[in-house]
């Protein structure tokens, strides 16, 4: 009866603070109220609001609280990426802003969109060398970007090339590429088909902190794999998402 009691006790404190949040008294970025005034306010133990916090994190509805700022509302604006459309033919990728095809769906969305990158040469992982068809270990570009919405990380993404086709080439900028009808084809392999793989799991520590997720919040990861017209392989890309924040869309003939 007392474990019932304790889990009557934080559901309590869950209930009334998620009830806020979904009504909009408590608005993306305002302040949860500190552990002891929630304490005092509903009358029960520090670790009975710890709890209720707890599973609120989980849900991704509130900050882990760590800063000066404690505990805050999450912002819940999700975004849409549409990987049927996404490096298609009619690319929208603009040398003079710099804006490359995903970033142009994000601003279409009405959203700030960033890129951080960093691109090194490296032995490759078996299952992305497995993928480019190259040799275990065999050498390849990595080209690694954070994806930033209004300065909030959505995605990381890593795209891999067989070295003999990237070395020397815009592959290696240490910057955002925005070129007409996509970089792979500006180099002179262009890709005509494409392989995705769309799979759900728990997150890596390092994917925890580089995406700022809530407790307990799984990640989407999406791989695809590009093709030249001769079927060899020209890039795989891995894209690792927070589950709250974006979804993919693919418009589809049949």
């Amino acid at each position: 009866m007392a474990e019932a009691g304790q889990r009557t006790k934080w559901r309590g404190v869950y209930n009334d603070l998620h009830r806020q949040i979904e009504r909009g008294e408590l608005s993306p970025g305002d302040q949860i109220p500190g552990e002891f005034e929630l304490a005092d306010t509903h009358k029960v133990s520090r670790s009975t609001v710890r709890t209720a916090l707890i599973h609120l994190q989980q849900e991704g509805l509130i900050t882990s609280g760590r800063g000066s700022l404690g505990r805050q509302v999450r912002e819940r604006r999700p975004m849409w990426w549409n990987l049927a459309s996404f490096e298609n033919g009619d690319r929208r990728d603009d040398p003079q802003t710099g804006m490359d095809e995903w970033a142009a769906g994000v601003l279409e969305q009405g959203r700030v969109p960033k890129q951080e990158v960093a691109v090194s040469i490296q032995a490759a992982p078996p299952e992305i060398a497995s993928r480019l068809d190259i040799e275990p270990e065999g050498l390849a570009v990595r080209r690694q970007r954070v994806r930033f919405v209004d300065d909030v990380p959505y995605q990381l993404s890593t795209s891999w090339f067989p070295e003999h086709i990237a070395r020397g080439t815009a592959l290696m900028e240490q910057r955002d590429l925005a070129m007409p009808g996509g970089v792979l084809r500006s180099i002179g392999h262009p890709q005509v088909r494409v392989r995705d793989e769309i799979s759900v799991r728990m997150p890596t520590p390092a994917e925890v902190d580089q995406l700022d997720l809530g407790m307990g919040m799984p990640v989407g990861q999406h791989i695809r794999t590009g093709y030249d017209a001769k079927g060899h392989a020209l890039r795989v890309m891995v894209t690792v998402f927070p589950g709250d924040r974006q979804f993919l869309v693919y418009d589809l003939e049949v």
